[in-house]
């Protein structure tokens, strides 16, 4: 058994120690919830969705308590909220669309036969969800994974342990069956035991693309399904058409929102030459403008990094670009809370670069973004996809065909136009290459969390 210990970003205090579950305890996890769900599975949809929808109101009534709560656990700050707006969103569409998701298919009639696809849970689900949207990550998969009519295991980071309690908090709150939802506290080893187990039916994770790799590797042979987000570069393209206001606006606050670690952040913008520099220029105006500081300070607008160790990253990638050529545009002197180590971390602007810097080509997941100037659209989706990830991309201009025509070029999960780093529950959320397999969020997120059972029953006469 391991401690499991939260370190706030905010000053390195201690914030939650959870001894790890012993062989026992995820044992008798797993054989409760594989119980539950033979039951669960024969409860009508509707019901399962009222439970559901109270597990959602009891989440909401936890907001003023969870906000500062995320700020200590990884730094964001309390000025812009909670998630539970995007997470209601999410997980009440979600509820509202499962009726006709997980209704039968019916192909067309023949005479003396009845033939139908069912969608039948798949058993257990475990979620692996990430610390830098705890509850978002997390309720793109358990809701609809329970709604389906499968039990769920959920496994939060340690650097949100307590997200993990709050959801099991609430799941008691909607009194849903014992051991259909169980929050368990695991070491990466004990994660890796139940996969290669064969002990749960489907797992979703979300992470680097390095421990996606480990998750493929523990459920190899076992023929467990997989939904994998992992890493992301998202690109923006700022054509000559675009609003230069708009797009200087919107990429800034895609770009350092929740200092960066945001999974479809924008990581690299590529300007056409005709708006480059008046968009570098406003770009870098109003990147000065944030104010770096503890996130329980109401008056703080970009906290500090989750980890240490994610903001060397970042300084490494910033340190590597600028040696190599690229020019830095945000002036430190602005950014006092940025002591040159630690958590602390300044936005910053970096031009001059290109792709042979790891900068433009490798996730860092922080405050830093580079601009390059294209020609036009041929050269900037050739750089768009120069990328080992695909996750979103977004592009700026006032001509929707364009938009249509660049994005069916460009290898990705989402195409964003005139806006970016969001998730619309209606579509699919999904990626490419490198950045994973599977879907969540949708119609189509319901088939990675059911299994199609064919009935082909014929009448004798």
């Amino acid at each position: 058994m391991t401690d499991i210990v939260c370190l706030s970003p905010i000053d390195g205090r201690e914030i939650a120690r959870r001894p790890s579950a012993n062989a026992a305890t995820i044992d008798s996890a797993l054989r409760a919830a594989r119980q539950a769900q033979a039951v669960w599975a024969k409860v009508p949809v509707a019901v399962r969705m009222q439970k559901m929808s109270a597990f959602v109101d009891a989440m909401l009534a936890m907001n003023q308590e969870v906000v500062p709560e995320i700020a200590l656990q990884m730094g964001r700050p309390v000025k812009w909220g909670g998630e539970f707006k995007p997470f209601e969103e999410r997980a009440r569409h979600m509820i509202s669309i499962a009726p006709g998701a997980l209704a039968p298919r019916t192909p067309q009639p023949i005479a003396g036969l009845t033939r139908f696809i069912e969608k039948t849970p798949v058993g257990v689900v475990l979620v692996v969800a990430p610390w830098n949207y705890p509850y978002l990550t997390a309720v793109n998969s358990v809701v609809p994974a329970l709604v389906a009519g499968n039990a769920v295991i959920l496994k939060h980071a340690a650097q949100t342990i307590l997200v993990g309690e709050r959801f099991e908090q609430a799941m008691k709150a909607a009194d849903l069956p014992a051991g259909l939802f169980c929050n368990l506290v695991l070491t990466h080893d004990d994660t890796a035991r139940i996969l290669s187990s064969g002990s749960v039916n489907h797992a979703n994770f979300t992470g680097s693309v390095a421990a996606g790799q480990t998750i493929e590797r523990a459920a190899a042979g076992t023929f467990t399904t997989l939904g994998l987000e992992l890493g992301g570069k998202d690109p923006a393209y700022v054509r000559a058409d675009a609003n230069l206001a708009h797009a200087v606006e919107n990429l800034v606050d895609g770009a350092f929102f929740n200092s960066g670690q945001c999974c479809c952040g924008i990581e690299r913008i590529y300007v056409h030459e005709s708006l480059y520099q008046k968009f570098v220029a406003g770009f870098v105006e109003l990147t000065s403008r944030y104010k770096l500081g503890n996130p329980l300070d109401e008056t703080t607008t970009l906290g500090p990094m989750a980890t240490p160790r994610g903001a060397e990253v970042v300084r490494d990638q910033i340190k590597g670009a600028i040696a190599k050529g690229a020019r830095a545009h945000i002036d430190p002197k602005l950014f006092p809370a940025d002591k040159g180590n630690g958590t602390y971390l300044m936005p910053q602007v970096l031009t001059e670069v290109d792709h042979t810097m790891s900068l433009m080509t490798v996730e860092n997941f922080g405050p830093v973004v580079g601009i390059m100037k294209v020609s036009g659209d041929d050269e900037a989706i050739r750089l768009m996809n120069d990328s080992a990830y695909g996750l979103t991309a977004a592009i700026w201009t006032s001509d929707e065909a364009a938009a249509l025509s660049i994005g069916q070029q460009v290898e990705t999960g989402t195409v964003f136009m005139n806006r970016c780093d969001y998730l619309d529950p209606a579509l699919a959320w999904t990626g490419v290459k490198d950045t994973g397999r599977g879907v969540s969020l949708s119609e189509i997120g319901y088939d990675m969390l059911t299994r199609a059972k064919s009935f082909h029953l014929r009448t004798l006469s």
